[in-house]
C-alpha cells in the first residue's frame, strides 16, 4: 500500500514518545512530574456537567445534529458582550468546532490552496503548522523572541513576505512561550492585515489564563478586528472541559460560512448533549472561572520562584498553562534535556524544539500541579543535579 505523501510532512509525535516513556519508568516505581501536557487538573464546573448528563437521558439528544443549536450560538454571542464588551456579534459569525486544534486544519483546508502561504508564529503551537502542511501551503514564520518580548514583531516581516501570505495566525496568551498582547500591539496587527490585505487568524484558548495585570480579553474587541479577522475560542481551559472538544470560530461571515461549508463535508455536528454544556459554560456564573486564574498564578510563582532560586533564568510566564523556560547551564538541546531531566528527576517537560525553530533552547512546563507538587518537581531537579 502507497500512503499518501503528505504523511511525510509530519515528524514523530513528541507527546506519544514522553508519554510512552512516563509509563515506562512508573512502572519501574519512580515518581513522576508531568508537565508536558496542558490538561487542567481542576473538575468542570457542576453545573455545566450537570446540563450534559442531563441532556443524554433524553433519546432526542443521541441523534446527529447537523447543524449548531441556535440557542448555542447566542449564547457565544451573548458571552462576547458579557464578558469580553463586545457587542455585534451576531448567529452568522459563528461556528462550532471540535476544538482548536480540529478548527485550525480544517480552517486551512477551507481558505488555501496548494501554494498559498500563511504566517505562522515561531514558537507555535505545533498544529499551527500542521494546518498548512495538510492543506498543501507554504509556512513562514515570524519570530517570538526574548528581544520582543516574546511577542509579534510586524515590523519585523519581509514586507514581500506578507503580501503573499493569505493569512497570519496570532497567538496570544501564547502557547507556548506565555506571552500577553497588548491593546498597542493589536493595533498594529490591524494595520498590518490591512496594508497586506491578508486576515487575522487569533487563537484565544487562554483568555482567562492572565497574570500580574487586567482580565484577559478578546482580539474581537480591538477596532477593525471584526473586519480583518476571526477568532478560535475554546472553553476548554476556562472550564476544565478538554476532552468535551467545544471550541467556536467567531468573527467574519465570510470565514465563518467558508469554515462551515467545509465542516458540513466532514462532520455531523456537535454531540447536542455536549451543546447543551457548552450554553450552561456561557451563561453561567464565572466567578469560578476568575478564582481558578487565580490558583494558576500562585502555581506560575512556585514553579518560577523554584527554578530562579536553583540558578535558572526566570522563565518567561504572563499568561496560558505554560511557562516558557531557557534551558540552563548555556546547554542548547532541548530534547536531550527533556531525556535526561525524565531519566534524573522523573520531571517530564515539552522540549521547545518541537514547536518551530526559534523554540530551540527551550522547554515548555505545564501548570498541571497544585503549588506544592511544582514545588516538589522543583526539589526533584535540585536533586538530581541538574546543572543550575
Amino acid at each position: 500500500m502507497q500512503f499518501s505523501h503528505r504523511l511525510d510532512r509530519f515528524g514523530a509525535e513528541v507527546f506519544s514518545s514522553l508519554n510512552a516513556r512516563r509509563v515506562a519508568l512508573e512502572e519501574q516505581g519512580r515518581t513522576i512530574y508531568n508537565l508536558s501536557v496542558g490538561t487542567p487538573d481542576f473538575a468542570p464546573y457542576p453545573h455545566v456537567v450537570e446540563a450534559l448528563t442531563q441532556a443524554a437521558q433524553d433519546p432526542q439528544m443521541w441523534k446527529y445534529s447537523l447543524c449548531d443549536l441556535p440557542e448555542l450560538k447566542q449564547a457565544v454571542c451573548d458571552y462576547y458582550e458579557r464578558r469580553f464588551g463586545v457587542a455585534g456579534i451576531t448567529p452568522d459569525m459563528v461556528a462550532s468546532c471540535n476544538g482548536t486544534q480540529e478548527g485550525v486544519g480544517h480552517l486551512g483546508l477551507a481558505l488555501l490552496n496548494p501554494g498559498d502561504t500563511i504566517l505562522v508564529p515561531d514558537p507555535c503551537y505545533p498544529v499551527f503548522e500542521a494546518g498548512a502542511k495538510i492543506a498543501d501551503a507554504e509556512l513562514a514564520y515570524y519570530p517570538l523572541d526574548a528581544e520582543h518580548d516574546f511577542l509579534p514583531y510586524v515590523a519585523g516581516i519581509d514586507p514581500e513576505v506578507a503580501g503573499r501570505a493569505k493569512y497570519m495566525i496570532v497567538s496570544l496568551p501564547a502557547n507556548p512561550v506565555g506571552s500577553v498582547g497588548n491593546d498597542a500591539l493589536y493595533d498594529e496587527i490591524i494595520a498590518f492585515a490591512r496594508e497586506h490585505d491578508l486576515l487575522i487568524v487569533h487563537d484565544n484558548a487562554y483568555s482567562d489564563i492572565v497574570f500580574d495585570g487586567p482580565a484577559g480579553g478578546t482580539f474581537l474587541a480591538h477596532p477593525g478586528a471584526l473586519e480583518v479577522g476571526v477568532e478560535f475560542f475554546s472553553l476548554s481551559k476556562s472550564f476544565n472541559v478538554t476532552g468535551a472538544r467545544i471550541g467556536f470560530l467567531v468573527g467574519r461571515p465570510d470565514v465563518v460560512a467558508a469554515f462551515t461549508k467545509l465542516r458540513s463535508q466532514i462532520d455531523f455536528g456537535m454531540f447536542m448533549p455536549v451543546q447543551k454544556a457548552a450554553i450552561a459554560a456561557l451563561e453561567g456564573p464565572l466567578e469560578e472561572v476568575e478564582a481558578q486564574r487565580l490558583r494558576y498564578q500562585e502555581r506560575r510563582d512556585a514553579l518560577c520562584d523554584g527554578l530562579e532560586r536553583l540558578g535558572w533564568e526566570r522563565p518567561n510566564a504572563h499568561g496560558s498553562m505554560f511557562v516558557w523556560v531557557k534551558l540552563p547551564g548555556g546547554r542548547t538541546d532541548s530534547m536531550a534535556f527533556c531525556e535526561e531531566l525524565m531519566e534524573k528527576a522523573g520531571v517530564i517537560v515539552t522540549p521547545g524544539a518541537s514547536f518551530g525553530p526559534h523554540g530551540e533552547g527551550y522547554v515548555r512546563m505545564a501548570l498541571v500541579l497544585p503549588p506544592e507538587g511544582l514545588e516538589r518537581a522543583v526539589s526533584a531537579i535540585e536533586e538530581a543535579g541538574i546543572l543550575g
